[in-house]
């Protein structure tokens, strides 16, 4: 019991190494002990994976199907043992089968691929093709365990034609040492950046670049021959063959779509359109900005118009959290904020009295048709979100 405690302290990281050098019994026992605090139960029993004493096993399997059992705690042992076919008749319950808490879900699936149920591949293949990350994970992980189990053709022959089916099978392929480059054309964005992750051959890739039979394809060809060689002028050179392609999108100017592009497009979202990626990797971006100078600019020229302007505060300081990209000024006019991107400032459209001076002293004004433009194309993230935002979103960003 010391030693739990010891590597499981109450303020800090917990001792992980200490935890596997700890006796299997003991650390299940712990978990089986409702006296003892949840949150190192949950350590203990993520430090039994791999090593579950098999004695233990009908108890750990019983409090995972307890719905009175700790929520934490249930989910690690179901991530340890969510591959004993005993518990399948558990998993496959309705109340699980329609378990969409967000905790849950994923961790149900992937309890149902490890433990060899071929009905869950369809919903694997779809978690599998999910844009957040851990979900992602699970259905990897889900899927993978179902081919170990059946083989890749048992395993297909469940799945349809849906773009997550056909990123299962583009993985499945390059496992293979298959040739995925024709999937680099395929209409769904996020079946094509599969491919382009995967492709690392600078020959095939060259070779789709040049014969590939979309524009799309052709670019998520260069983008990834650029990724091998690193060679720009012969990514220029493909572009330019293309025609330049770019994302068009009415009423964005030069200068707004430098700024944009430059700052979001290099930590963009999946399903981010490779014209986008190939406009940020070969146009060259604005000048740095003059933050502070900008700031003593913007709070200058406000002051002179008698505007009384409060000192300025980064956007993250006014919320008392997050992040962002833009400063925040609050005078007798209104409150402005300064994006960090570029002359850019915004406000209430009515608020004319701190709108022309900001204008005289050469700031932009973003009004509100012009915020609210939609950036068609290029996916960031957004509180929970993964989808295009509007102009005004995106130079005057945060996230908490």
């Amino acid at each position: 019991m010391d030693r739990i405690t010891s590597a499981i302290p109450e303020a800090g990281p917990a001792d992980t190494a200490a935890l596997r050098e700890i006796d299997p019994d003991e650390l299940a026992r712990y978990v089986l002990d409702p006296r003892n605090p949840w949150w190192r139960r949950r350590r203990c029993a993520e430090a039994l994976f791999r090593r579950v004493p098999e004695a233990r096993v009908p108890e750990l399997l019983e409090r995972i199907r307890d719905p009175r059992e700790s929520t934490d705690v249930r989910l690690a042992l179901l991530a340890v043992l969510g591959h004993r076919e005993e518990l399948l008749p558990w998993l496959l319950h309705d109340d699980q089968r329609n378990n969409t808490s967000f905790r849950w879900r994923g961790a149900i699936l992937k309890a149902r691929g490890e433990a060899g149920d071929l009905t869950a591949a369809a919903e694997l293949s779809t978690l599998a093709f999910d844009q957040w990350h851990r979900n992602k994970a699970k259905g990897r992980a889900g899927l993978d365990a179902l081919v170990e189990r059946h083989g890749v053709a048992a395993v297909d022959r469940l799945l349809g034609d849906r773009p997550e089916d056909r990123a299962f099978r583009v993985l499945m392929r390059h496992r293979a040492g298959e040739d995925i480059t024709p999937a680099l054309a395929d209409p769904d964005v996020g079946v094509a950046y599969e491919a382009y992750s995967l492709t690392w051959d600078d020959e095939a890739l060259r070779a789709f670049a040049r014969d590939a039979p979309t524009v799309e394809g052709a670019l998520w060809a260069a983008l990834g021959l650029y990724d091998v060689t690193d060679d720009l002028d012969e990514i220029r050179a493909i572009d330019e063959a293309l025609g330049r392609p770019r994302v068009e999108v009415q009423g964005l100017d030069a200068e707004i779509r430098a700024a944009i592009v430059h700052r979001y497009v290099p930590e963009c979202e999946v399903r981010t359109d490779p014209r986008w990626r190939m406009e940020a990797l070969i146009t060259e971006p604005p000048p740095p900005t003059d933050v502070e100078g900008q700031l003593r600019r913007a709070s200058d020229a406000l002051a002179r118009a008698g505007q009384s302007p409060e000192p300025p505060v980064h956007c993250g300081e006014d919320y008392g959290q997050g992040t962002g990209t833009y400063h925040v000024i609050r005078c007798a006019g209104g409150t402005v904020l300064v994006s960090m991107l570029g002359r850019f400032v915004t406000g209430s459209d009515e608020a004319t009295q701190v709108r022309a001076p900001l204008e005289a002293a050469g700031f932009r004004w973003i009004d509100d048709d012009l915020g609210a433009i939609t950036v068609d194309g290029l996916c960031v993230y957004w509180f929970g979100t993964r989808d295009p935002i509007n102009v005004r979103a995106l130079l005057f960003y945060w996230q908490d």
